[in-house]
């Protein structure tokens, strides 16, 4: 029994609950993090979101049961294992978009909408686009957009359009990413028919998609550091003069917030390293949880962003 409700759980993929986190960059970067009734609000829109994306995981393993089987880490997968079958993945999926659209409704209609959106994407990307190139990574990237328009729909506080561009340019990295992991993987795999695995993977070549990681690794860079510049935090603000001679405050009311570019550009290297020599990168939530100098990246530019917006205030 136990062991079953483990692959339950396994079924979920709460490990892929983390990229939600996303719901939250609206009230951080407006300096209302700790506005202790917002924050509820984003945790249980948090919280919908993580039900969400857990019932278009099951639909994705439904449909892909037999090319999960032929691949040689999907097959693991509790539904192409066969430990769960495709009726008790049904039911699963039904309640948990029964609960993701109680809470959702609770939360706000905009949400709601939006979770809606989010639903019908990974259906279409599962049934359509998941089979046409460039169109794959696309609906990957957009999957993370949405979870930052459903944190601003909760909150009512919209984030800066530079950030947002940099949100789409660093999930577009992270898909294509993905998809270079996947292609080196499945290619020192013998045996193994990339067409059948997925049929994408067989007309992207590793220069093209080289090309697409240096693209968009530079504009997550680029874009983050134009957010950062003209960022205005408006947080609690202490300020540094009651640390400092007062001479030295006017010198340094710059733009703290750019610090953070620092760690930002480690991650990017990181994992563009994980992907290269490494040849990991399929699952980029595993990835993060793995590579202690990359999630010490980003724990570092988590805290840097937190005490600048909230205590220095630029």
């Amino acid at each position: 029994m136990i062991r079953h409700l483990y692959y339950i759980l396994k079924l979920l993929r709460p490990r892929q609950w983390i990229k939600n986190i996303a719901l939250f960059a609206g009230i951080t970067f407006a300096g209302q993090l700790f506005n202790v009734e917002l924050f509820y609000q984003v945790v249980s829109g948090f919280v919908a979101f993580c039900l969400f994306a857990s019932a278009t995981y099951i639909f994705n393993d439904i449909l892909d049961v037999k090319k999960d089987r032929l691949h040689p880490l999907k097959r693991l997968r509790p539904i192409a294992s066969g430990i769960i079958s495709v009726p008790e993945a049904i039911a699963i999926l039904a309640v948990m978009l029964f609960f993701a659209f109680f809470i959702a409704l609770n939360t706000s209609y905009l949400f709601t909408v939006i979770g809606i959106a989010y639903i019908v994407l990974q259906i279409l990307y599962s049934t359509i686009f998941k089979s046409i190139t460039i169109f794959d990574i696309l609906f990957i990237a957009t999957g993370y957009i949405l979870r930052i328009l459903a944190g601003e729909a909760i909150s009512s506080f919209h984030t800066s359009i530079w950030l947002l561009l940099t949100a789409v340019s660093l999930s577009l990295f992270l898909a294509v990413g993905k998809r270079r992991s996947e292609l080196t993987l499945l290619q020192n795999v013998k045996g193994a028919k990339i067409d059948e695995v997925r049929k994408t993977l067989s007309h992207y070549s590793e220069p093209l998609l080289d090309s697409f990681s240096t693209i968009f690794a530079t504009s997550t860079f680029v874009f983050y550091g134009l957010f950062t510049f003209l960022a205005t935090p408006r947080g609690i603000g202490i300020g540094l003069d009651i640390l400092l001679p007062e001479y030295l405050p006017t010198y340094f009311n710059r733009k703290w917030l750019m610090i953070t570019i620092l760690p930002v550009i480690y991650g990017v290297m990181r994992y563009l390293q994980d992907i290269y020599e490494k040849k990991e990168g399929e699952s980029p939530d595993k990835v993060l949880l793995t590579d202690r100098p990359l999630l010490a990246s980003v724990i570092i530019w988590g805290f840097l962003v937190i005490f600048i917006i909230y205590f220095i205030g630029g």
